[in-house]
């Protein structure tokens, strides 16, 4: 029974576990979206910067000091979108990475959760296993208690069958014609008076 508990117990902190394990993968998820969401973003702000570059090249011809100028900080933004879209890229490969370990742990708790429900099968069946047992013991015991009893009785009897071989010693039996009646107290023998019963009286038996 306490093997039972203890693995009903550990079957609820698995299921738990797994159902944390798919929070989480949610929340990865998620964040890998949003990421992308980012990154996309970033991208056209890139290409938005780069026509706006084109643009002012075509417009302002007498411009030029200040496009380059402009273009310098279009560049340095782009740079900093390119260093933040390689942190994202790294982030976003850091979570698949994670994604895959809590993949692999989920699938091995589920292969424990298969083991516990096995687990479970297997003592049930034991514990029926030994109920069987146990009313084979309780009808053995009692088969054997019947014998004991039957037995005293046998012996009992054997007792009797002796005491009576003693008595009958230097005693004939009558053939049941010739013995009709007891011949110590004259009482005709029946149906309920036995010729055993008059034992004692000797002679006739």
């Amino acid at each position: 029974m306490l093997f039972l508990q203890n693995a009903e117990a550990s079957l609820q902190q698995k299921k738990e576990a797994i159902s944390s394990f798919e929070d989480k993968t949610q929340q990865m998820m998620s964040s890998v979206k949003q990421m992308e969401d980012r990154l996309q973003r970033a991208e056209k702000a890139r290409q938005v910067a780069e026509e706006k570059n084109v643009k002012l090249k075509q417009e302002t011809g007498g411009k030029i000091e200040s496009l380059k100028q402009l273009l310098t900080q279009l560049d340095s933004k782009c740079s900093t979108l390119e260093k933040e879209l390689r942190s994202e890229k790294e982030q976003r490969q850091s979570l698949q990475q994670e994604l895959h370990q809590e993949k692999d742990t989920t699938a091995l708790l589920r292969t424990e959760l298969q083991q516990v429900e096995g687990l479970k099968k297997e003592l049930r069946k034991l514990q029926e296993e030994k109920l069987q047992l146990e009313k084979i013991c309780e009808e053995q015991e009692q088969a054997l208690q019947e014998m004991g009893l039957h037995l005293s009785q046998s012996k009992l009897k054997m007792e009797d069958i002796k005491e009576v071989n003693k008595a009958l010693k230097g005693h004939t039996w009558l053939k049941d014609d010739e013995a009709t009646h007891c011949k110590q107290c004259e009482k005709e023998f029946s149906i309920s008076r036995r010729k055993v019963m008059l034992m004692n009286h000797s002679q006739l038996y």
